[in-house]
This record gives C-alpha cells, structure tokens and sequence, in this order.
C-alpha cells in the first residue's frame, strides 16, 4: 500500500526532515516506487510537486528535500499502484476547490465498489479509486453545505462520517486539508506526532540522519507530523484508532 505524510504547524516550517525519511521508504528502503506527490500551502495558494517515478531517486523529490518550502499545513503520498496505471494523473495528491479554498487529499488503501461512488459535479482525471473517492467526498460537502459553512469543525466533524462509510468499502487512511485544518482519518495505520518546547534531537528510522530541533525552532513552535508509520525511532508517536480521525490546526490538535 501507499504511505502519507502530513504536517500542521502555527509558523511556517520546512518538512524537509520528515520529507528525507518518506522519500527512502519510495523504492529504497520501502516498496512505494510507483510515484510521489507533496503540497505546501502558502496563505490562500498552495504549490504541489510530483513525480509518477520513484521518490528515493526522483530529481524532483532532491529538489524539494533541498528547497526548505516553509508551510503550515502540507500532505505528501508516495505510491505503490494497485489501481490505475503508474502515470502522472494518477499520482497524489489531488486538490479540487471548494468553497474558495484549495483542498489536498491523499488516501491510502484500497476500495471495492468505487465505480459506484457518485461524484456529481466533480469527475476524476484520472482512474484510481482514491480520486474517486475524493470527488464523491467533496460531492457530498456541497449536498450537506450549499453555501459556505461557518463552523469548520462540524464540516470535518461529517467528513469522519464520510470516512467511515468508505472504509466499509476497504481500506481508508486518508490525510485531507483546506489549508487551516488537516484532517488524518485511520483504516488501519496512522499516527501522529506533536513536537514543542523543549525540543530535542530526532533520529530517522530510513536514513542515517538526525536534527536538533532546539536549533531550529523557537520556544512558541508547534509542530504536528502524521505518517502511516513513526519516521523516527527515538521519539513517542500516537497511533490513531481504526475507524477514528484526527483534526490539527496550526499545530495544535482540535479536540
């Protein structure tokens, strides 16, 4: 299966650490070599980078580890394709508008029945099932929600509804953002790490590499990292509950 990476922070940072740790798992140190895709929001805009070629080796993805973007919200996915060809279209994320605001999804998984998913409005580009059920979610936003909502919360509160319904269909790790929130809703493994003061010094699991966070941050940093698997060793990560999501904004989680 595929492996997610998000990140929510309350100041612009780079993940370009954790980012290091995900791209090895993309056909070195891990099976994922059928794509990757990371985007990085920037007020109201966002910049995506992908590659349908292996992360460990893609040019691009060398680019980005050694281009700090700084962001507070990102979703990052490296694949291995069960449906739909390895091809540029069908690498994630995906974002679609909605609502005036970009919103990045990225899933993990597998699902049956997807051709019956209704997308009204919004068509898939591409063939995967995640795409599909992406168009489906945000379909159903506008059916609940014609006019822009003014409680978020609640509007993720229903998408862990959503999310459910989906994971009847098989397996549903997904990462979702609209720039503020991101949104990590667990099928079967995700976790999620809050680093802040006082900070200490972070060991990839993938690669011989570590980072001092105190030399890197301020005292009034947050920041929260999601993955499929803990990308550090030495450091406590929390497992979501299959069938439960977690919601982060700038950093903090909403509880």
């Amino acid at each position: 299966m595929c492996e997610l990476l998000g990140m929510s922070a309350n100041v612009p940072t780079d993940i370009c650490f954790s980012f290091t740790g995900l791209v090895q798992r993309g056909g070195g140190t891990g099976p994922h070599k059928d794509g990757w895709g990371i985007t990085f929001y920037e007020g109201k805009g966002c910049r995506t980078f992908k590659d349908p070629q292996p992360s460990f080796n893609s040019p691009i993805a060398k680019l980005v580890q050694e281009y700090p973007i700084k962001s507070c919200s990102v979703v990052a996915h490296i694949r291995q394709a069960n449906r739909g060809k390895v091809a540029l279209e069908n690498t994630h994320p995906f974002t679609r508008e909605l609502w005036g605001r970009n919103w990045t999804y990225a899933h993990n998984g597998q699902l049956k029945g997807h051709r019956s998913l209704d997308t009204g409005p919004f068509r898939p580009i591409g063939e995967t099932d995640s795409e599909q059920a992406f168009c489906w979610l945000l379909h159903k936003l506008t059916q609940r929600y014609p006019r822009t909502p003014g409680n978020m919360q609640a509007v993720f509160r229903y998408i862990t509804e959503l999310a459910a319904q989906l994971r009847e269909k098989g397996v549903f790790n997904m990462l979702l953002s609209d720039g503020r929130y991101v949104m990590a809703f667990c099928s079967t493994n995700l976790y999620w790490i809050t680093r802040r003061a006082p900070f200490g010094v972070a060991k990839l699991l993938d690669q011989d590499v570590e980072i001092d966070f105190q030399e890197e941050t301020t005292l009034n940093d947050v920041v929260t990292v999601i993955a499929t698997q803990p990308l550090t060793g030495n450091e406590t990560w929390h497992k979501i509950a299959p069938g439960e999501s977690e919601l982060f904004c700038l950093g903090e989680r909403v509880v």
